[in-house]
């Protein structure tokens, strides 16, 4: 029998989950066992899992599940360097030469555990089963304009905290920009990122440059992204993507004030984005990299959460019909993403 645990997220400012209660009751309905974990942040109430028959155990219990339960997160573990058993789905950030996802990889081979990484979730064209995406790209754009205003009312940009609403957002973003609208240009313009970041933006009354593969082919350099106020990285750092800012820009002519790196990969080796390499937080939205004229950088790396409920709403209608397949975890969605794994995987050497 699959038994799938819902560990509690141990991330600050993380309040997302990737499955809800009535999903929690269908996987129970053809004969799942399914453990959630209590969570004093989780923007769903754990009696409402309870209430669906799920078996409730403590924050942080999953160390100790046995050792064929399926531990399902969505952010990253602890960081104790303990070796991992079990087989884990969460978004592990480990396959694009991060240094902190080697180390992760060294936890699984010591453990003899399983990464079924949420980003490597895949149809076989290629394309995601369930993403954040659109409300990444809705945030990451509303938090770029909230540090845009307050650049140009010359005060730091605020800190940020959860919104009722994505509707609460669009209201705030508008008010702050009283009526400015700076020249934004998005990339990745055609995927779920980009439509989230762009509906954001015309929301709020912008008019965008629409960017794809189309006008990014020819692989740069890309003079037009300085020519814009805002500029929105929503394309996922992999080889061969091309640089969209190179180290030199704050020498450049430019317009460019505030850049969204909304796709978040600053310690890749691939990143587009050559001006910065760490990310930035709920507290400090953005860092500066430039002066006179200023450039700030947006990184926060779990922008969907600033909208909790909604983002879960959404990701999680998205991965249930593959939660279902669990019971056939080494075929389909799941096998493909252990492909991903075990060739990775064979590269740790420590």
């Amino acid at each position: 029998m699959t038994h799938l645990w819902v560990r509690a997220e141990s991330r600050e400012n993380e309040e997302r989950v990737g499955i809800l209660p009535e999903g929690v009751a269908a996987l129970i309905a053809q004969g799942m066992t399914v453990t959630v974990e209590d969570s004093p942040t989780r923007v769903i109430p754990i009696a409402e899992y309870d209430a669906v028959g799920a078996q409730i155990a403590p924050e942080g219990s999953w160390v100790d599940a046995p050792k064929d339960a399926v531990v399902f997160g969505l952010k990253e573990l602890p960081d104790n360097g303990s070796p991992l058993r079990h087989r884990h789905i969460m978004f592990g950030h480990a396959y694009k030469g991060q240094p902190a996802g080697q180390q992760l990889l060294a936890r699984f081979k010591a453990g003899g555990g399983t990464l079924y990484d949420l980003e490597y979730l895949e149809n076989p064209d290629g394309r995601r089963v369930a993403a954040f995406g659109y409300w990444a790209g809705y945030a990451g754009a509303a938090v770029s304009l909230l540090a845009y205003a307050a650049q140009r009312a010359g005060t730091p940009c605020p800190s940020v905290d959860t919104w009722p609403s994505s509707a609460a957002m669009r209201d705030d973003v508008k008010a702050a920009l009283a009526g400015a609208t700076p020249k934004a240009l998005v990339i990745g313009a055609l995927g779920r990122v980009g439509t989230g970041a762009t509906d954001l933006c015309e929301a709020v009354g912008l008019k965008v440059t629409k960017w794809d593969m189309a006008e990014t082919a020819h692989g740069g350099p890309f003079p037009e992204v300085l020519d814009h106020a805002v500029f929105f990285n929503c394309i996922l750092a992999r080889p061969g993507t091309p640089v969209f800012v190179p180290e030199n820009a704050c020498t450049q002519p430019r317009t460019l004030r505030v850049i969204g790196d909304i796709a978040c990969d600053p310690d890749s080796d691939f990143s587009p984005i050559k001006v910065y390499d760490h990310v930035t937080s709920w507290a400090t939205p953005v860092t500066r990299v430039c002066d006179d004229p200023p450039l700030d950088v947006m990184a926060i790396d779990n922008l969907p959460s600033l909208m909790p409920r909604e983002s879960s709403e959404d990701f999680a209608a998205q991965l249930l019909p593959h939660l279902e397949t669990l019971g056939a975890i080494d075929a389909g969605v799941w096998g493909r993403a252990k492909t991903y794994f075990d060739t990775h995987i064979r590269k740790v050497t420590t």
